[in-house]
């Protein structure tokens, strides 16, 4: 028996309680294909793996469909990849699993460095001198949490616990391994096999406030007039969200998310006021006029609470603000900028704390203050009940009108002032019925969000109640959504046959815009959704039992034609320039269709643009299903806008859930 560095590197990813690898295979893994197929051949985890390997033809993809595995159950996966060349194939993903402290462990060979068959594994190939750089990792360093070389497998296990110790600490984060291949053939003893083991990574613990810190901030949020929580990121931790409830509900405190990358309130609560990505439109004209009227600022795990250029809280600085970070509260990841000079110069503390365990803190001390010692001042007390009273009343007005707003909207279009249809399709209208459509399976249903300039939209008719239903990167590279659905199924069909227990998720939507559906590369996502939906991928090792297909992925393209958010960047920047008077988003290079012949064509139908659905269906070989949807059509008229639309999302869905086959719904929007 031949056991060799590979051998011991995967075997430590398993005791490190990693259980899929998505990867993408290349000249430095002969050691680990080989010793794949011994773990196959000698039936060591049942005919499978371990950990179990998803072939993804694109590393975004992969780096993509690891993030998505990660946030649905919060345990790193490992991303495998060919040198440098496959380094930097991960592309934008490295920015996203950065940006998101998503917990990852991507590992990348490199060249080997004998030439003269000094040791097994030399070069042998051509192309071994040309991918032979000097700083393989500097491609990723500065996004990395941790970076390390493997030297001999003799130490290997250490190398990955502590890499995954890391990984999984905050701020949560990727890392990064690499060895050379002549270190991933050195062969070993078998006894080196045999005893390996690990005890389980312990991450660093959650840190607290202070107890001075604590008390500070609980006394300041009691005594405010109008106080006010911004949040962009609690909800990652998915049982942040009932405490935030409870400090909310407590002293009546109005919640904004801006800028949201998880669930971090229910859209129901009285007194959720908004959610913003702080571009122009009511959504930020609501938060702008709370945050100036605030006299207390509670900032909770937020990287973007404000752009000050825009807004800030009391231009005076009598706004007292307070910010909690459970891991980089400095923002110290970003090269322009400090907390206090750039976003205001009321910043009263900086605490590097844990949301759920400060907000239990926080509530500990105001529950103290408004129910327990009798020796209080009862007229202090009185007042401050008085107070939470009134400005609940309030906040649940300001609330209601939020609803109404969004309801308005989603009604059907009107008609213009001479009396014709308005037939464009609106994310509201869209929203509306997939939500009329999904509500039986409201409670086990996951949207992931990459809309973009439509982000904020797709949240607030999204309408999401529950901790992890809804998701984004929570960064700013565009193309993972489809790679972050492969892997949200893949981890909760994990977790359920682990536990033996029944899946979170019955329904998986990605909602996309039509470029960030390319920057998904979406002919690699629909192979891996095909190819893995397999009965016996999911085979469980431990309790033996099969549990169902995976449950393919539902894809909305709000397809309006082009790259809407550099254009809204121009005209931000130049709002009567040039560009401003630019004919069509093709004459601006934003636009995606383009005419077929010298004459110039009105009709969006008339001209050339990508079939959306039908790259998913052509990457599937007929296996996904596609249709496209446009209320251009002279058939679709104001009164059954919605029933065209219920028609062709309920068969989507139905498809997805039934027949097990991925859909994708092409919704042709107003072309920019």
């Amino acid at each position: 028996m031949v056991y060799t560095t590979s051998s011991l590197f995967l075997k430590s990813l398993s005791l490190a309680g990693i259980t899929h690898a998505f990867v993408n295979w290349g000249s430095d893994h002969p050691a680990i294909l080989e010793e794949l197929q011994r773990q196959r051949s000698q039936g060591e985890h049942k005919g499978e793996t371990s950990p179990r390997v998803i072939t993804c033809p694109n590393e975004m993809v992969a780096l993509s469909a690891a993030q998505g595995y990660a946030q649905v159950t919060g345990k790193p996966a490992a991303v495998i990849i060919h040198v440098d060349v496959g380094t930097q194939a991960l592309a934008g993903a490295i920015h996203n699993v950065d940006r998101g402290r998503v917990p990852v462990l991507i590992y990348a060979g490199a060249s080997p460095f004998t030439s003269r068959s000094e040791m097994k594994g030399g070069r042998n190939e051509w192309i071994m001198w040309l991918q032979d750089i000097p700083d393989q990792t500097a491609i990723v360093r500065q996004y990395m949490r941790h970076t390390a070389q493997i030297n001999s497998g003799r130490n290997v296990v250490q190398i990955v616990k502590r890499a995954v110790q890391i990984a999984t600490s905050e701020p949560k984060g990727p890392v990064y391994l690499w060895a050379r291949r002549e270190v991933m053939e050195e062969e070993l003893p078998v006894t080196l096999y045999d005893l390996l083991s690990m005890k389980p990574t312990m991450s660093m613990a959650p840190a607290a406030l202070s107890p001075v810190d604590a008390r500070t901030i609980s006394n300041a949020l009691l005594t405010a007039l109008h106080p006010l929580i911004i949040t962009s990121h609690a909800g990652r931790n998915q049982d942040v969200v009932s405490s935030m409830v409870t400090l909310s509900t407590l002293l009546a405190i109005p919640v904004f998310c801006t800028c949201p990358s998880a669930v971090n309130i229910p859209f129901s609560h009285p007194f959720v006021l908004g959610i913003t990505y702080l571009s122009p439109g009511p959504a930020t004209d609501s938060f702008e006029e709370h945050l100036r009227a605030a006299d207390t600022v509670l900032v909770l795990d937020s990287d973007i609470p404000w752009i000050p250029s825009k807004c800030a809280p009391k231009e005076d600085g009598s706004a007292r603000v307070f910010i909690i970070d459970g891991g980089d509260p400095l923002k110290t990841n970003v090269a322009m900028g400090t907390w206090d000079a750039a976003l205001h110069r009321g910043v009263e503390l900086i605490c590097r704390a844990d949301a759920e365990v400060a907000i239990g803190q926080l509530i500990d001390i105001v529950k103290e203050n408004l129910l327990g010692d009798p020796l209080k001042l009862e007229t202090v007390t009185t007042e401050i009940k008085n107070r939470i009273k009134q400005r609940a009343q309030r906040n649940k007005h300001v609330h209601d009108k939020w609803v109404t707003r969004l309801n308005s909207a989603e009604r059907v279009p009107g008609v213009t002032a001479d009396g014709s249809n308005i037939n464009d399709i609106t994310i509201p209208h869209i929203m509306r019925v997939l939500r009329e459509v999904t509500a039986p399976i409201a409670s086990t249903s996951l949207i992931v969000n990459e809309a973009i300039s439509n982000y904020g939209v797709v949240w607030e008719h999204a309408r999401p109640e529950l901790p992890g239903s809804l998701l984004t990167s929570g960064g700013s590279s565009l193309g993972y959504a489809l790679g972050a659905c492969i892997g949200a199924i893949l981890g909760d069909l994990a977790t359920s046959t682990a536990r033996g227990t029944t899946k979170n998720y019955n329904l998986v939507t990605a909602i996309v815009g039509d470029g960030t559906f390319m920057f998904g590369v979406p002919s690699s996502a629909f192979w891996i959704a095909r190819r893995y939906n397999t009965v016996s991928l999911y085979r469980a090792t431990i309790l033996c039992f099969e549990s169902p297909a995976s449950q393919p992925f539902l894809t909305i393209v709000l397809n309006n034609g082009g790259w809407r958010s550099p254009k809204l960047s121009m005209l931000a920047v130049h709002p009567q320039g040039y560009g401003s008077n630019a004919l069509s988003a093709e004459q601006l290079s934003v636009g995606f269709s383009f005419d077929s012949n010298d004459e110039p064509s009105s009709a969006r139908l008339d001209r050339i643009s990508p079939n959306y659905s039908q790259i998913a269906v052509a990457a599937t070989d007929g296996w996904a299903w596609g249709r496209r949807v446009s209320l251009s059509s002279k058939e679709v008229t104001t009164d059954n806008v919605f029933t065209y639309l219920n028609e062709a999302i309920s068969e989507a869905v139905r498809v997805v859930i039934q027949e097990n086959r991925c859909a994708v719904v092409d919704c042709v929007l107003q072309a920019l």
